[in-house]
Order: C-alpha cells, then structure tokens, then sequence
C-alpha cells in the first residue's frame, strides 16, 4: 500500500514538473485514503470497540494539520520574499482556506468568477484543494460509519450490508452528478466535493468487497501489472485534465483498484513485488508531506523565473528538493508528534496540538494581513493631491502632490478595483428576469433628466468608475446591465459568443422594455496581439435598430489590450520597459468612426487619455492604468470622469 501510494504521489509530482498534466495520481489518493478510514471502522464496528468519534477526528487532524501548516507557513514566507505584492492577497486568502480546509470551495468560485485575476489558478497554495476534499470527507464518512452501525442495529442487518447500500447510493448518486457537472461546468466541477464522493465511495465499496475477492495467484500477477501500467498510462496517453471528474477518472480508481485486489502475490514477477521494495516504501512514508511541499517549491520556482514550465534540469532538481524537503517535514515534524504518546493520552491534548497548528499559521496571516489594509488606508489619504491619474494630463496641470507618494492602486487592493452600483434595479427599472438578477442603479431619481443604461461586459463595467459622478452632475439615472466576457451586440449576429447568448438576448429585451434616453456600450474590441481592433460582435445591426427605436447609443472605444499584465509588469522592470507604442495597441482610427454617420449614434474615444503621444504607458498621473493584461484600473477610471462628462456632451449636444 506505501508504493502504491508512492506511484500515486510520484505520478503527481513527474506530471506537475515535466508535464503540467492532471495524472490521476490526487483520485488514487483520495480513494485510497477512504479505503483505510473503512477498513479501520469495519474492524472497530466488528470487533465490538466504541467508534470515539470525537477522538477520531482530534487524531485525524492532529496527524494532518502539522505538516500543512509547516507548509503553509514556509509558502507564505517565501511569497512575501519572492513573488511580487500582487500575489499577495490571494495567496493570504488561500491560506486561510487551507488551514481550515475550504480551499476546493474557494477554487471553485474562482474557477466561475469572470472577474477572478489569473494568478489565482498558479497558486502556490492551489493544492490543498484536494486536501481540504479529504478533511471535510473525513469529517463526513465517521458519520456514515455510525449511521451505519445504528441502522445495522435497528434493522437486524449486517454491518457491511448496510454500509455497502450506503456508499453504493453514494457513489452512484455522486458520479451521476459528477459526470452531469463535468460536462456542463468542469472547471467548477474539477474542485467539486460532491463530484468526488463517488470516488471515496469506490474506495470504501473496495474495502468492504476485498474480503470475497480471491482470484488465482497467476491472475493477480497480471491484475497487478496491469492496474500499475494503467496508472502510469493515464493522463499521459489521453490528456485527460479537462475531462475530470467525471466517468474518465474510473480510470486512475480502477487501475489502484487492480493493485489493490492483486496484493501480495509472493510471486518473483510480481508487481508487488516493485511496489513493496524499500525505496518505494520508504517514499510511500512521506507521500503525504512530497504531496504538500512539491508545489509550492514548483511554482514559487516558476514565478521567479518567468518560466511556464521547468526544463530539464530545473525539474529534476525540484524533485530532489521536494523529496528532501517531505522527509524534513515528516521526520522532523509529522513523526515526532504521531509517536509522542503524552497527545494521545486525553482528547484535550490532542486537541491542544490542533488549535497550537491552527494558531502558529493564523497569528502571522492575520498579522499580515491587518498591515496589508492598514497600508492601504494610509496610501488612499491622499488620493487626490498625490495621485492626480488623467487629470495630470490636462491642460494648465501643476503637480502639487507627494512625488514620494505610493502609486495606486496598491498591489494588495487589485480584487477591489471594480465599481458597482449601490442599488438593484427597482420601480419601472426592475427587472423579473434571472437571468439580469445583478441589475444596478444609482439612487432613484423622482425626474431624472435622463435614464441611461450602461449594458456590456468587464470592458463597460469599468467605465462605472467614471460615468457615475458624470450621471450624478447632470441628474441622470445611471442602470448597469453586466456579464463578464459578454460584449453587448446583435445576439443574432454571426459569429456571437454562444456563451452570452441568452443574456444578450434577455439584456437587449430589458432595454427595449425600458426604453432608456441611452445605452452606454464598448464599441469596439482590441486585440492583445496587435493593432486589429474591431467592431464588437453584431455592433453594427445593434446600434442601426436601437437609434431606429430612438434610443441613442454612446459608443465608447475599447482600451489597449497586451499580452502581458501590465501591473505585475511593472512591479517586475519598472514602468519604463513596459510601454507599449500605440500604433501596436490599436488601430490608426477607430472603427467605431464608420457608424459616425448613424443618426443617434455618438463615438465617445479617450484614447489620448490612455495612451498620451505615441505611446500606452502603464503609469500615468501615479496611479496604475491597468490591474492585468487589459482592464483599467478603477483608481484610473475614477480620474477619467472630467474628460468622460465633457466628450459626452460634447458630442451628444445634451
């Protein structure tokens, strides 16, 4: 069982270094470790000894929480002294969730979330998601187990009947739904505890038929064999990360299945015989910790080098580091305190040693992170004197700020940078519709002057910063209709995202029914690879029917877009080196000048404002023009509004 566990956890770590595959090795894990948790009740149950539960669990943890919090605490100081600020609060927030063992749930709403920043998913903390899976199961089967034994009780059955009813309702209920989610949602479904219930369940159902599985000696030769190269084979022979975890990840389970049922065969081809050789072993002993070092040494290696995958050399040596590190951490931390009988004489020196791990990583994050807000209050005092953005690029400026005043926004504020409006959309605004259940407005207004919709994707919503005081001044009611990656064009358009297409089809209803005085919409859509800016999807036949209605549309042009974050570029070489000239931003004009002629359609360009001369800085007035590869900031946006009021009415004659 050691070296199937160390071809799992090897699996793992080969794949993540040379490959940046998904190997199955995590699923082998998983099943393997509820295969142990059954095998160790059944015999408690059976052999007529309590279950303890609460003991149980303080035992359980007090052997996990050592060597993850060893972990989190060396990640978190190699963060701080290695990667850039940027990274900083996500990796905070992801140590928070593994400590306390939610980090598949937090993964998972970043996987859905439009809005998430890319580092998120090159985490060093990333794969405690599987970890946390195990915690809270581990939490969960001890409660089955018990049921189990009641039920077993009350009804006359035996245990193992019962429990095999139990975890066959839960497999078949949870692969059913795993498969269903894999296929509508993977990326969310990949970090989904209950798309992988089925695969503890299939570990559990294992544990509980070993007993009448007996095939012929020659037999389990070929079943171990089999199972092994079937487990090498997988991920690498198929790619098969974006299909788990649905029914593809029987593969990896079956394979470790085969193993398993194949045993000691004592036979001299055996794989057993591979599998119980002292080195394998010995590495099945710290599978756990080279589980949760290789990782963070992995990535960490990778963001300091500006590499997307480690050579060679690189690779191997981050193997070596990563084994030489799990036997550190077993040997030094994880042994010493599962041999030390004082902790396991009361649940409450048991329970000492938990809350000792959890405190020893909470006490410095939450240090870290009360400076991290305080450093951000601090900068945002003098937001208007020393971080003056566009309007520093307005005729008859004179600088008066702070010239050592930090630049805005600050690294740990980035997830903040998105404006909302404060109010859902209500009175003749509301809107039934679920899929526009995020409609916001500003303060109703008795008798605007006028209603204006702003309707889009990210690249609208982060004009609000700067509509909004401009709605504000000249009595508008502003509504808001957003979808991430959803630019707002003719939904019948050929070629429109089939993703958005009910939104756009519900938001272009929606202003139908309103019938706002305007829409306020991105007009075009640059490219991040070069000047080839274009009209947004269905743009054109969108703008001919809504100005047709008498609805005027402001079409404000997109922002630059780059192949790099521009932020994290910045924090890297300076602001300088990572200027982009703008004739390889954008286009020479902007297409949306072609509907110029479009009687309620009025073009609305502050490109000079991103881009002053010829060039698309990423720092203007000391304040970041963009969070990532191609949203403003809204610290910026905010500076624009000046500029945003007087093209509107400017061009509009409003």
């Amino acid at each position: 069982m050691q070296g199937l566990r160390s071809l799992a956890v090897l699996m793992v770590v080969v794949y993540h270094v040379f490959l940046d595959r998904v190997s199955g090795g995590v699923d082998v894990f998983l099943m393997i470790s509820a295969f142990l948790l059954t095998l160790s009740f059944v015999r408690k149950v059976e052999g007529g000894r309590p279950l303890g539960l609460a003991g149980h669990w303080l035992h359980r943890f007090k052997r996990l929480l050592p060597a993850a919090a060893v972990t989190i605490l060396g990640t978190l100081v190699a963060v701080g002294v290695l990667l850039p600020s940027s990274r900083w609060t996500a990796v905070i927030e992801q140590a928070w969730a593994s400590l306390l063992y939610w980090q598949n749930w937090l993964l998972a709403a970043a996987s859905v979330d439009y809005y998430a920043r890319d580092d998120s998913l090159a985490s060093p903390l990333q794969h405690f998601w599987s970890l946390s899976i195990q915690g809270q199961v581990f939490i969960l089967w001890p409660l089955i187990f018990a049921a189990g034994a009641w039920l077993s009780r009350r009804l006359g059955w035996r245990y193992r009947t019962v429990l095999a009813v139990a975890f066959g309702a839960v497999f078949a209920g949870s692969l059913a739904f795993s498969v269903h989610e894999t296929a509508t949602n993977q990326a969310f479904a990949y970090f989904d505890t209950r798309a992988r219930l089925w695969e503890f369940a299939a570990g559990s159902l294992l544990a509980l038929a070993l007993p009448y599985l007996r095939p012929a000696r020659a037999l389990r030769v070929v079943l171990g064999w089999t199972g092994v190269l079937a487990m090498l084979a997988c991920g690498l022979v198929l790619p098969v990360g974006q299909a788990f975890p649905g029914a593809v990840a029987l593969w990896p389970l079956l394979a470790a299945a085969l193993v398993i049922v194949a045993g000691q065969t004592g036979a001299q081809v055996g794989a057993d015989r591979v599998l119980s050789a002292r080195p394998l072993v010995g590495l099945g002993n710290v599978s756990y910790a080279l589980y949760l070092v290789h990782w963070p040494i992995l990535t960490v290696y990778l963001a300091t080098t500006d590499q997307a995958r480690a050579g060679l050399g690189a690779g191997l040596a981050i193997i070596a580091a990563s084994i030489g590190a799990a036997y550190l951490v077993t040997y030094l931390v994880e042994t010493p305190l599962r041999r030390a009988t004082w902790t396991e004489a009361a649940w409450w020196r048991m329970g000492t040693v938990v809350a000792a791990c959890l405190l020893v990583v909470a006490t410095p994050v939450a240090a870290w992170q009360l400076n991290i807000d305080r450093a951000a209050r601090a900068a945002a005092s003098g937001v208007s004197a020393d971080n003056p953005g566009a309007l520093a690029l307005r005729p008859g400026y004179e600088a008066v700020g702070d010239p050592d005043a930090p630049t805005l926004p600050l690294a740990t504020q980035l997830d903040l940078q998105w404006a909302s409006l404060d109010h859902p959309c209500e009175g003749d605004l509301a809107t039934a519709d679920p899929l526009l259940e995020l409609c916001r407005q500003t303060t109703p207004l008795t008798a605007p002057d006028k209603v204006v919709v702003l309707v889009g994707d990210s690249h609208a919503e982060q004009w609000l910063e700067a509509l909004e005081p401009v709605a504000a001044q000249q009595n508008w009611q502003l509504v808001a209709l957003l979808k991430g990656g959803c630019a707002f064009g003719e939904p019948t358009a050929p070629g429109q995202n089939p993703d958005c297409l009910d939104w756009l089809h519900a938001a272009k209803q929606y202003v139908l029914d309103v019938h706002p005085d305007a829409i306020f919409t991105v007009a075009t859509a640059a490219s991040p690879t070069g000047p080839d800016e274009r009209l947004v999807t269905g743009y054109r036949d969108l703008v001919t029917e809504m100005t047709g209605l008498g609805i005027d549309v402001l079409g404000v042009r997109d922002n630059p877009r780059f192949a790099v974050d521009m932020y994290e570029c910045v924090e890297q070489r300076g602001a300088d080196p990572c200027e982009v000239d703008l004739d390889r931003a954008l286009a020479p004009v902007s297409p949306a000048e072609a509907l110029s002629g479009i009687p309620g359609f009025f073009p609305v360009d502050l490109t000079d404002r991103l881009c002053p001369g010829t060039a698309c800085p990423p720092v203007i007035g000391n304040v970041y023009v963009y969070l990532d590869d191609n949203h403003l900031t809204a610290d910026y946006a905010a500076t624009l509004a000046t500029d945003l009021r007087e093209r509107l009415l400017a061009v509009t004659g409003w």
